[in-house]
């Protein structure tokens, strides 16, 4: 198939639209699919990155929202040379821009929620959803409408989404992501981490690995720590990785100063490549209790390299870990974050080597992108010979 992906941003740091894309482009260019992506960002950003699928950057256009008609042009013109189009993300003018284009041609689109339609922000941000519900109900409800599926990756996420906003019906169907294997040298991996952060010489260490931001939990997640430092092993400390658009990562450093362990929590910023994987080998398990997470690569990631995961609940994938036994579920509280560290390390070294094992296990299972991507690529082909959506729902469910 010749599959063409639109997106607000390419970079990385941007955080899971662009990861999940790389990600099953792994494999289906292996099987011989094409695959581009259409941008709202210049073309010289998107090159400075050097993906591995081939980027047409039409330009950043204006504002927080990104309007750039030259997407719609763009897509006017190209969108009749794929067999289809996957849109990713909602609220930005990717989405309407590319549907203002696709309403008019054959070619079917399908557009990936990415967890924006979590009910989470709805009681976060009150105001501002119902903002959207006015900006839903004139635009973006129209995208998902006409679409001709909306894609979810794991079913939590696509329950939650129901009854979010009012109005515009579409059609659902869970397509479940995973990740690759790493690969590589592992015992290099460790080095190269090592390397990065000689500070955690010969310790061991809790890992969150994702964006600092307050969605995440990671103020929680300090809190919790210094809860729990006096019954935690002496030589056991906290990294937590990623980028920080915010620059919220100074005001986490202070609270862990206040609490007594700031030398006990580390700052590497955000690890690619051996630096990563090297992360994730070293650690005792992977901890993120967010707030809301649509599906959460890095926790696939983690189980991958055979480390157990400590959760929130609000982690779409939290069944998943918890038939696996693949880790510890709790709310996303201080109490519930307190939980989670004060029971994984309660487990006897023969109970934690066993829960790697199944967190292995469940990797295989349920996130391993070799059947998933597959999977993808077969529901994305026979939902397009169907017809449009005639206005009601579906629900669907791909299994691997």
């Amino acid at each position: 198939m010749r599959l063409l992906h639109v997106i607000c941003s390419t970079d990385p740091e941007s955080g899971g639209p662009i990861e999940a894309i790389l990600r099953n482009a792994e494999l289906l260019l292996r099987d011989g699919h094409e695959i581009q992506i259409v941008s709202l960002e210049s073309q010289e950003e998107a090159d400075l990155l050097k993906l591995p699928i081939p980027v047409i950057g039409v330009g950043q256009g204006i504002g927080r929202y990104r309007y750039n008609s030259r997407l719609t042009s763009w897509l006017s013109e190209h969108a009749s040379n794929f067999d289809a189009v996957i849109l990713n993300g909602l609220w930005n003018y990717s989405s309407l821009g590319a549907w203002r284009a696709l309403r008019k041609l054959s070619t079917p689109y399908f557009i990936f929620t990415h967890g924006m339609l979590d009910p989470w922000f709805r009681s976060k941000y009150p105001l501002k959803h119902w903002a959207k519900q006015v900006y839903w109900t004139l635009g973006e409800g129209r995208v998902l409408h006409d679409a001709r599926a909306v894609l979810f990756t794991c079913e939590e996420e696509m329950i939650s989404a129901r009854g979010v906003f009012l109005g515009h019906p579409y059609r659902e169907c869970v397509v479940t992501f995973g990740t690759a294997d790493p690969g590589g040298d592992a015992e290099k991996q460790k080095q190269s981490f090592a390397g990065a952060l000689p500070a955690l010489s010969g310790r061991k260490f809790l890992l969150y690995l994702s964006r600092i931001h307050p969605k995440k939990g990671c103020d929680l997640l300090v809190e919790a720590f210094a809860a729990n430092v006096a019954d935690l092993p002496s030589d056991v400390d906290l990294v937590i990785a990623g980028p920080d658009h915010l620059g919220w990562a100074k005001d986490l450093q202070a609270l862990a100063a206040r609490l007594g362990i700031g030398e006990r929590v580390h700052w590497p910023g955000m690890l690619i490549g051996d630096q990563k994987w090297g992360a994730f080998r070293s650690a005792d398990a992977v901890i993120l209790p967010s707030h809301q997470e649509n599906f959460g690569f890095v926790i696939a990631e983690a189980l991958a390299c055979a480390k157990p995961v400590l959760i929130s609940n609000k982690v779409n994938i939290w069944r998943e870990i918890l038939a696996a036994k693949a880790g510890f579920v709790e709310p996303d509280t201080l109490q519930g974050t307190q939980n989670l560290i004060h029971n994984f390390y309660s487990l006897s070294p023969q109970e934690r080597a066993q829960m790697a094992m199944d967190a292995r296990t469940g990797f295989l299972r349920n996130f391993n992108i070799e059947s998933n991507a597959r999977s993808f690529a077969r529901t994305i082909a026979r939902l397009s010979e169907e017809p449009k959506n005639t206005g009601t729902t579906m629900r669907e469910k791909i299994v691997s």
